[in-house]
């Protein structure tokens, strides 16, 4: 089921995506102009509408940045009115996905407009282009790979597999019967027998229970091996309403299984709807995300004094252009004007720096610029938030595939 389909009146979910994607690609809109935008939509950024706000900044400058390339009047009018569309499409919260991102695509005179939920995007971003700027869409969908979720409680097991376009749910299990006996009756015995029969009884059951539950957590886990074994999966999230419980299953799982637990939510199995599974994974691999963060920036500090790093937009900008960057870290909270010399095609902070190259072509933000080349390039991209981690770059950083 498209992400999603169950949280809003008007679903925004393209089941079609890597089609769209294929589609997008070879989207020809001649003498006319394409939008491509990409937006956040964290918790953060949903309060009191402040991706609005950007989104409207971005418009603006946008428009500044078409009357400097010398663009006729009626061209302007025709990228307004599709910035205007986007921008209205997104005042309606029913057209807000379930995810914390979505990506936009517009050209009226070619009847383009798709909107596509994503779990998340690199940053906000909007360009005015010849052509619309799938490289995320692509990135997106095969770093975010295959997650499972599974469920469960005492009773029985629900099974999520979801990917960066969907959310599919699986054959669910069932504990049986035995799992949910009722109320322990203890056996009558006469009296001169004593208690100790009862006290029996009452053990033998409550360990009968106790084994039917964890045959039915070695169910779940058995479930999920052959799950991570049919397909490639990149991180599995136990998700129930006890921590105990949830915890539980953990010791059921094969070693090679229990490395893709990305961790656990609290969530009601009986209850639980596409949004809120998807919010849960998300919460769990933002956590992870955090910390590779922190993890990418340790690494560009100590690698910057071998060589086999770079920190600031100038010294990224040369290594992008040379093809040395493995990983582009990106300040997400900067924002550069920017040049692009012609006839290399690379990106320069000011025009100076293209001075042997010929004519050069100004561009809004040099950030948003370096990662749509580091894309090109099938580089990592990692949008630095975390405020401490985001001191230690310089704009943008990167780690490189060579020296």
């Amino acid at each position: 089921m498209p992400i999603g389909s169950r949280s809003s009146s008007r679903p925004v979910a393209h089941g079609g995506a890597p089609q769209l994607i294929e589609r997008l690609t070879r989207f020809e809109a001649g003498r006319h102009w394409v939008i491509s935008c990409y937006l956040k939509l964290e918790p953060r950024d949903r309060a009191r509408g402040k991706y609005l706000i950007k989104l409207k900044n971005r418009v603006r400058e946008r428009l500044a940045w078409l009357e400097q390339q010398a663009v006729d009047r009626a061209t302007r009018d025709e990228v307004a009115q599709d910035l205007t569309r986007v921008r209205e499409y997104l005042e309606h919260s029913g057209n807000l996905p379930a995810g914390q991102g979505i990506a936009l695509f517009a050209c009226t005179p070619r009847k383009l407009f798709e909107a596509v939920p994503l779990p998340h995007v690199f940053r906000s971003r909007l360009a005015v282009d010849r052509t619309p700027l799938v490289r995320e869409l692509a990135a997106v969908r095969d770093e975010f790979g295959v997650v499972l979720c599974a469920a469960y409680d005492r009773a029985g097991a629900r099974l999520f597999r979801v990917t960066a376009f969907d959310i599919e749910e699986l054959p669910s299990l069932s504990a049986g019967s035995t799992t949910r006996a009722g109320r322990f009756h203890g056996v009558r015995v006469p009296a001169r027998a004593g208690s100790g029969f009862a006290a029996s009884g009452e053990h033998n059951f409550n360990q009968r229970i106790r084994v039917e539950k964890h045959r039915h957590y070695a169910q779940i886990a058995q479930r999920l091996f052959e799950l991570v074994h049919a397909e490639p999966v990149r991180g599995i999230v136990l998700a129930g309403i006890g921590r105990g419980e949830v915890d539980a299953v953990r010791a059921h799982l094969h070693p090679y299984v229990a490395r893709l637990v990305l961790g656990s939510a609290r969530i009601n199995p009986k209850t639980a709807h596409d949004a809120e599974i998807l919010a849960a994974i998300l919460d769990v691999r933002g956590s992870a995300d955090r910390q590779e963060q922190l993890d990418r920036v340790a690494s560009m500090r100590d690698s910057l004094a071998t060589g086999w790093a770079a920190n600031g937009i100038p010294a990224t900008l040369d290594a992008l252009a040379r093809g040395q960057v493995r990983t582009l870290l990106v300040d997400g909270a900067d924002a550069r004007p920017g040049w692009r010399c012609n006839s290399s095609g690379r990106l320069a902070i000011d025009a100076e720096g293209c001075l042997d190259e010929g004519p050069v072509t100004p561009v809004p933000d040099v950030l948003d610029e370096a990662i749509e080349d580091a894309l090109r390039q099938h580089c990592h991209v990692s949008v630095i938030e975390d405020g401490a981690a985001r001191d230690a770059v310089d704009g943008l950083g990167a780690l490189f595939r060579f020296r």
